[in-house]
């Protein structure tokens, strides 16, 4: 009962952000995120495919992105979806067609975004 009442309530509401963009497994997005150095403040990006969301639509959603670096190492990363810390989220280009709603095989494949079959759509800036 309690945990229905948080969910309800006017405070975790006015956090959730309204302007992200929808996307799922498969997705290839660009993160901006703020990162602190110091005094500094600066917004890096990280780009590469969804490869899960977790907890629905919820305060404490998360996504984690796959990105493949140089060198061919990947870098698996897991942001929160209503986190002040996330700037915007661009989506790059969409799935077509997912088999699996959690595609961590995609980890083991050379290159993950060559693999699937994406197709091309407008940049959503948000």
């Amino acid at each position: 009962m309690t945990n229905q009442l948080l969910r309800n309530s006017q405070v975790v509401k006015d956090q959730l952000k309204t302007d992200n963009p929808e996307f799922k497994s498969g997705t290839v997005v660009e993160v901006h995120y703020k990162i602190k150095e110091g005094t500094k403040e600066r917004i890096q990006i990280f780009s590469g495919v969804v490869i899960s969301r977790h907890n629905g639509e919820g305060l404490d959603a998360t996504f984690t992105v796959l990105k493949n670096s140089t060198a061919g190492i990947k870098v698996f990363r897991t942001f929160p979806l209503h986190s002040p810390s996330v700037d915007k989220i661009v989506v790059v280009s969409a799935l077509q067609r997912a088999k699996q709603s959690k595609l961590y095989h995609l980890g083991q494949i050379k290159d993950p975004i060559k693999s699937l079959r994406v197709k091309k759509v407008k940049s959503i800036n948000i």
